[in-house]
Parts: structure tokens; sequence; C-alpha cells
């Protein structure tokens, strides 16, 4: 699948086949996440593959209440947890050098879009799940100090076709020179 195609035709997806996922798909996947680029090539990101159904039902009840991916979670053959070591990107001899702080969420979100765009293109589905209680998540998997947990990605062979949904023009996201001139 070409690059362009896989940006424009990747949905979230939230209902998966129960059908396993060969481990040459998801060590692709990982190898995708692995080639993204980071703040100084720190590669803090770290990835958890979790299979075991106990304990991606564990995960889907720190999902906040509201939040529609809890069956997602427990249905897809394989949950991938995102962590970051934190202290590493973004930062210059231990001082942060951005006025953002620690970077890891932008690397971390370089790294799991990558992930999402691999899988599309091996026919796997993935839905990018952020509203969690990470502290609960951390415990769950036994997730260190000083590493953060950031996303929790269910990867699985789609049960039902993504919602297409409607982007906005050009005209409204892109200024030229200044904010807000077009």
């Amino acid at each position: 699948m070409e690059v362009f195609e896989a940006i424009k035709t990747r949905r979230s997806i939230r209902h998966y086949e129960s059908e396993a996922i060969a481990e040459e798909k998801l060590n692709a996947v990982l190898e995708a996440a692995r080639w993204a680029p980071s703040w100084a090539n720190t590669q803090c990101w770290r990835f958890i593959v979790v299979r075991n159904n106990d304990t991606k039902a564990k995960l889907a009840d720190a999902l906040t209440s509201w939040n529609p991916a809890h069956e997602a979670i427990k249905e897809a053959p394989i949950v991938i947890v995102a962590c970051a070591e934190l202290g590493k990107s973004g930062f210059f001899q231990g001082e942060p050098v951005t006025d953002k702080g620690d970077w890891y969420m932008f690397d971390v979100a370089l790294a799991m879009q990558n992930i999402a765009l691999a899988a599309h293109s091996l026919g796997l589905g993935t839905v990018h799940v952020g509203a969690f209680d990470a502290q609960k998540v951390a415990q769950i998997l036994n997730v260190p100090q000083g590493v953060a947990v950031v996303e929790v990605l269910p990867l699985g062979y789609p049960a039902r076709d993504g919602k297409t949904p409607k982007r906005k023009e050009l005209s409204e996201l892109v200024f030229r020179e200044n904010y807000g001139q077009k």
C-alpha cells in the first residue's frame, strides 16, 4: 500500500475478529515504530505487547467510563501499550531545552502513528486510546518509576469498517506567513 493511500484510508477500528496475528505481522508493525523519528534519536519509547485476556480485561477497566474503546481492548488479539522513558526526549545534558518540557509525548505519537499506518497496510486495524488511568495501567503491567504510560492501542483484523470522518479543507488549516493570514 502506498503511503498516501495508507494515510487517507486508515480508520479507527473498535471491533475486531478473534483471528490471531502472525508474529511476522506483529514484528513488522513494531519495526515500523522503531524507525520513527525521535528527539536527538533518543528513542524513548517502549512497547508492551499484551495477549492475555485477563490482562486485556484489566486494561479495559482502566479506561474512562465513557471511552468507546472498552470492547476493542477486550476483543483485539493484541494490545500494544506504549510507554516512554522520562527525562530523555527534549533534554540536553540532563536539562529540558524546550518550553514544552519533556518531549516524550511527541516522540511516542510518531512511533504509534507508524504502527497504525503499518498495521493498516497489512490489513490490520487499530485505534489510538488515550482516555485511561495511566497509573492503573502502569500498576497492571509493572511499569517502573521513570517510565510513563502514554497510549493503549488494540491491534487486530477489523470486524467492520471504520467510519470515514469529514476532514477540514486545507484553507481552514493553513496560514501563510502569519497566523490567520490566508
